[in-house]
């Protein structure tokens, strides 16, 4: 199986903080055969997405309320002459603006408003007639303005024809109302012009007959109601009603004021009576009738008393005489206080009962307008219905006069009726054909949308601009999906001499990693991915075969210590190494290669393993360790290179500490797996510990797909020529 070879590296990698300044303005370019591969990439979720889409869209479609069109041709007439008579024009149009013109003419709402006041009676239930059954019981059928349907006109181009389309849901409907609109754009011509013709007069008449016989029924309608509700006129009631509540509630307020005095007064005589306090102190009792004069005599009567009984004894005649008169107004005084009293009381309930009386007849009066308001909308639309008729009524006699006055002018109307509207009994709405155009169109617009938006909102590792672009590193490699290649071969296929799918790519990958390191041996590379599963473990047993196949004496070390997996590829048992070693005291002496715990096992020509020696949880105390770093020292001196498969480094922090000790690093990303901004962010922090990125394996790619995400025209040649040789 040929694959393509790696391209020629940049002379300099850009840095990754400059790739971070220009993110904004890296684009990637795509060919047609780009976006072909996207669309077959995406090809079983744009497809099922446009189908949910476009299916409803049509069944809706397919289900709305048909919809009938009728259609009324008319001609003008080509211009001829001017007609010089009292300020009569000819309305012949003479230029395309003359055409536009009377279109706008048909097209605007003062032309619609005029037919809906032509229509007669029998015409509007024709128009109501497919609303009526969608009504619920009781409810009020729409207004002709509302149920005329939609009516346009247009020209034909290059005619003097005019057509007049109505649409509505019931085809004699439609034909009704396109002639509709040319009758009435006829009295139109004929009103502008001032002069009619005997076809004209007719028509005047016969719409004069229709329009009164309305008029005539709906005054009839509003006199009837005004009986049934004796009503002589609904806004002159109200303003009785109103003007009666008014003085009504004027009334019960001055009753209800001299009431709450009357009870004052009352209240403060039960008062003085149980106090015993003297009743004249009370303005009411004081100045009622001859309270005033007995109280002035007595006051008189009582000086004079006084006066004398310092002169006479009592037995006096004069004392005695003065005495008895003090007496009798003292009488009269009581009566006089009685009186009052009685008087305040009768006035009391008077006044109750007046407010009573008052406030009863404001409620009759309240409910007299209440239900004056209730037949206020009914009466009104009684009344602007025999005022429209009488207004339409008015004013075809108005034109009609007009016509019958100009009738000996020399003038005809310049249009004539080519063909009346017909009613079309099948509905243009839905239309099948233009339903699945649509339904195409959303569905292609669906299928496209969802395949290249998916593309541009996916931010993961797919290609070598990715790598080279965004992320600013050179690309070492692409490396095949090898799911056809067998589990136990799969890590060995760099170290069999065999045209194994695959080795050429692997082979290319260890041909950039020399291109591109600048350090001599011995040294060490570590081999890292962002998570888990990207083949930082097949990457690292093939390169370490590749260049024991070149003739390097390599070692190849598992340091992913929380889950080594190198001795399984290898069909070893994990009972030694490099954690063995460090449990039986990590001695640094001796031959390190025959050091049982260490168990340092040749695998092939070249090639040699050392295992984690079991699993831990906590490996950084182990990698963190000065014997670690001195261990590694001491095997650059027996090993041309070390190849260190460490783990994950957006896992843990492993990888971070080997790196310490590393010369190069590698970094595995797999295709369509970790996203760009964090191979970015990890490749930025690697490259801080001072260690020199050798760049970015592309793990994973099928075959069909190579070619599409590498975007190097070279691939394609490469490819040709290997497929050749094989």
């Amino acid at each position: 199986m040929a694959l393509p070879l790696m391209p020629e590296p940049p002379a300099s990698a850009p840095a990754v903080g400059a790739a971070d300044d220009r993110d904004e303005h890296l684009i990637e370019r795509h060919t047609l055969r780009d976006y072909y591969v996207m669309i077959r990439e995406r090809l079983w979720i744009a497809l099922p997405a446009a189908v949910l889409v476009a299916l409803p869209l049509g069944y809706y479609q397919m289900h709305v309320t048909p919809m009938f069109e009728s259609r009324a041709t008319m001609q003008f007439e080509r211009p001829d002459k001017i007609v010089m008579v009292d300020q009569v024009m000819d309305q012949t149009p003479r230029s395309e603006i003359d055409i536009n013109t009377y279109l706008q003419r048909l097209n605007s709402a003062s032309l619609r408003a005029k037919v809906v006041e032509s229509l007669t009676p029998a015409e509007v239930k024709v128009l109501q007639r497919p609303y009526l059954q969608d009504l619920p019981p009781g409810a009020v059928p729409p207004s002709p303005a509302a149920v005329l349907g939609t009516v346009y006109a247009e020209s034909v181009h290059g005619s003097l024809i005019i057509l007049i389309t109505a649409r509505h849901r019931d085809p004699e409907a439609a034909a009704l109302v396109a002639n509709r609109f040319y009758e009435q754009f006829v009295n139109y011509l004929m009103a502008k012009s001032g002069g009619s013709n005997e076809e004209a007069v007719a028509f005047l008449q016969r719409r004069a007959l229709e329009l009164q016989k309305e008029y005539e029924e709906k005054e009839h309608r509003l006199q009837e109601y005004k009986k049934a509700h004796n009503l002589i006129s609904l806004d002159d009631s109200l303003n009785i009603v109103t003007d009666r509540l008014k003085s009504v509630n004027a009334a019960r307020t001055t009753a209800h004021l001299d009431r709450l005095n009357l009870e004052v007064y009352f209240n403060q005589v039960q008062s003085f009576r149980q106090e015993g306090r003297d009743l004249l102190e009370i303005s009411y009792v004081a100045n009622h009738g001859t309270i005033p004069g007995l109280k002035a005599k007595l006051a008189e009567a009582t000086q004079t008393q006084s006066v004398l009984s310092e002169r006479y004894l009592e037995r006096h005649p004069r004392m005695i005489e003065v005495a008895q008169t003090i007496k009798l107004l003292r009488d009269q005084m009581k009566d006089a206080l009685d009186l009052a009293i009685a008087d305040l009381t009768a006035s009391l309930d008077k006044a109750r009962q007046s407010e009573r009386s008052l406030e009863a007849e404001y409620a009759r009066q309240e409910q007299e307008q209440v239900r004056l308001d209730d037949l206020k909308v009914e009466y009104h639309a009684l009344e602007d219905q025999a005022a429209v008729a009488k207004n339409a009524y008015t004013q075809v006699l108005d034109s009609l006069n007009k016509t019958t006055t100009a009738k000996g002018l020399d003038y005809h109307i310049p249009v004539s009726l080519l063909d009346r509207a017909t009613p079309g009994f099948k509905p243009y709405s839905p239309n099948a054909v233009r339903v699945v155009r649509t339904g195409v169109l959303v569905g292609l617009a669906v299928f496209f949308g969802v395949a290249f938006g998916l593309n541009l909102v996916d931010d993961r590792i797919k290609s070598a601009w990715d790598v080279e672009s965004f992320i600013g590193a050179p690309l070492l490699g692409i490396i095949p999906d090898l799911g056809g290649v067998r589990d136990e071969d799969r890590h060995q296929l760099a170290i069999k001499v065999k045209a194994t799918p695959g080795v050429e790519a692997f082979l290319s990958v260890y041909s950039a990693v020399k291109i591109q390191s600048k350090l001599d041996y011995p040294k060490i590379i570590l081999v890292t991915s962002t998570i888990p599963g990207e083949g930082k473990t097949l990457i690292s047993c093939n390169l370490a075969g590749a260049f024991a196949r070149h003739g390097r004496n390599t070692l190849l070390v598992d340091c992913d210590l929380r889950r080594p997996m190198l001795h399984r590829h290898f069909g070893l048992a994990n009972d030694a190494g490099l954690l063995a070693w460090a449990e039986a005291g990590a001695n640094l002496q001796g031959d390190l290669l025959a050091n049982p715990q260490l168990g340092v096992t040749k695998i092939a020509d070249s090639l040699f393993l050392l295992r984690s020696g079991g699993h831990s949880k906590t490996p950084t105390e182990f990698l963190e360790n000065p014997v670690f770093g001195q261990f590694l020292e001491q095997m650059k001196r027996r090993f041309d290179l070390i190849v260190i498969d460490s783990p994950p480094v957006a896992a843990v922090s492993d990888s971070l500490l080997i790196a310490e000790h590393s010369d190069e690093l590698i970094y595995v990303c797999r295709f369509n797996r970790a996203y760009r901004k964090h191979v970015r962010q990890f490749v930025r922090m690697l490259r801080d510990s001072n260690n020199v990125l050798l760049g970015i394996v592309l793990n994973g790619l099928s075959p069909r797909r190579i070619e599409y995400y590498t975007n190097y025209r070279y691939y394609r040649s490469y490819k040709k020529y290997y497929g050749t040789q094989a």
